[in-house]
């Protein structure tokens, strides 16, 4: 069976084969890819119009990688990607095509370039829902305050995203759904959301696999001694809800003065010199506004973009890892943390509930309740034994949500179903 695969980042076998850095994000397919190459009677196929110079073909590791120079912005349709779709699927033919996410456009071109193939798309998020929550919270107020040099000129304020996150679910991701016939989903919630738009869709559930070094690392153990220790795994946008949590740590202030937020990637609120003054995001600047007015400079490390070694130190050497955003499918950090037995809190959203259980391998709460993130926070700091029951009970079901034999089979059974 030749199967496509349509994605977003460039694979990091390929990165490395033509000079570029190798992503961090996406490293939940790469080890299925990985499987599924090695599988009988599959030959697999990976195109995307990421970071492209050149129109380029190489085969690495037996899988073949197509990178296709197109549009500059991913964000909008490129009708000149139809005729190199065309001299894609006629060179291969592809008994699958399988489109992962749909939050960009150039999957839709070759759906329209090539209508009659056997297509499927992996719901990871669904921006035309996202974009209802995309601001988290925030009032006009606060978005006033946000306003920032930067993205006035770049028209890139947080009401321009909102817009922006809109328009592409509306123009691209909706296109997307309405014209496929299967999807591959995880959640209650994408289930959901996916038959409204297009009742006539057949709805396949696989879980996803994760990052390999998530399998073999050590489970974490309770802390006892040193500053508490909350660890985000990203906090580029508003709907991620750093700002929560940020209120959620004043609030414990008088009683937990030395707690630390530790949060994966850049620094979104850096300001030292002129140019980053500058340059800074509109919610940086909100960020950076929050973190001033409640006096807690020196608790707040943004560490810098993490590969999967760097990613598994923050997780075990935390307290607990949060998951505050205002609206989320089932975020891979969250399984991560769960799959190393890290105690977990997360805000009650989409298909979250899915992946955690109150009380048993996590704790859940309504994302605008930071009091309730507050009272989570202390609970887990001062009730070790808790802490530990529902990182080891988030422990066994990762293992089982995630295990890779489990969730390559059902692939290909799937894929066996459409072709």
């Amino acid at each position: 069976m030749k199967v496509l695969w349509i994605t977003n980042t460039v694979f990091p076998d390929l990165a490395v084969a033509i000079g570029q850095k190798p992503p961090v994000v996406g490293g939940w397919m790469y080890g299925l890819a990985k499987s599924l190459s090695e599988s009988k009677n599959i030959k697999l196929y990976v195109a995307t119009t990421r970071n492209a110079v050149k129109d380029d073909e190489k085969t690495l590791n037996n899988i073949t990688y197509f990178h296709l120079l197109g549009q500059k912005s991913m964000n909008q349709y490129d009708p000149s990607l139809e005729a190199k779709w065309r001299n894609i699927a006629d060179k291969i033919k592809p008994d699958i095509v399988h489109i992962h996410g749909t939050e960009y456009a150039h999957g839709l071109a070759l759906m329209n370039a090539c209508p009659k193939l056997n297509y499927t798309i992996s719901i990871q998020g669904l921006i035309s829902v996202y974009s209802r929550y995309f601001l988290a919270n925030l009032s006009p107020k606060d978005l006033r305050k946000s306003l920032s040099l930067r993205d006035v000129l770049k028209g890139q304020t947080l009401k321009q995203e909102e817009q922006e996150f809109f328009k592409r679910g509306k123009d691209i991701e909706l296109n997307y759904l309405s014209k496929v016939e299967h999807v591959i989903g995880r959640t209650q919630w994408d289930n959901a959301h996916c038959k409204i738009v297009n009742p006539k869709v057949k709805y396949h559930f696989c879980n996803e696999s994760l990052r390999d070094s998530f399998y073999y690392a050590k489970l974490w153990e309770p802390k006892d001694n040193g500053a508490p220790v909350l660890f985000l795994s990203q906090a580029s946008r508003p709907l991620k809800g750093l700002h929560q949590v940020l209120h959620a740590i004043y609030l414990l202030k008088d009683q937990y003065p030395n707690i630390q937020l530790r949060i994966a990637g850049g620094n979104i609120v850096r300001s030292e010199s002129l140019k980053q003054r500058l340059s800074i995001s509109g919610y940086g600047k909100y960020i950076r506004g929050l973190i001033s007015k409640y006096e807690i400079e020196d608790q707040i490390t943004f560490t810098g973009p993490l590969d999967e070694e760097g990613m598994i130190n923050e997780y075990v050497g935390s307290d607990m890892f949060i998951c505050p955003s205002s609206i989320e499918n089932s975020p891979n950090s969250l399984g991560e943390a769960q799959l190393l037995g890290v105690p977990v809190i997360a805000s009650y959203v989409g298909g979250v509930s899915d992946m955690l259980s109150h009380e048993e391998t996590g704790l859940l709460y309504r994302f605008e309740e930071v009091e309730m993130l507050a009272i989570y926070i202390k609970r887990l700091l001062e009730d070790k034994s808790l802490a530990l029951k529902l990182g080891r009970n988030g422990h066994e079901a990762a293992k089982i949500r995630h295990n890779r034999q489990t969730n390559l089979e059902q692939l290909l059974s799937i894929y066996r179903s459409i072709a």
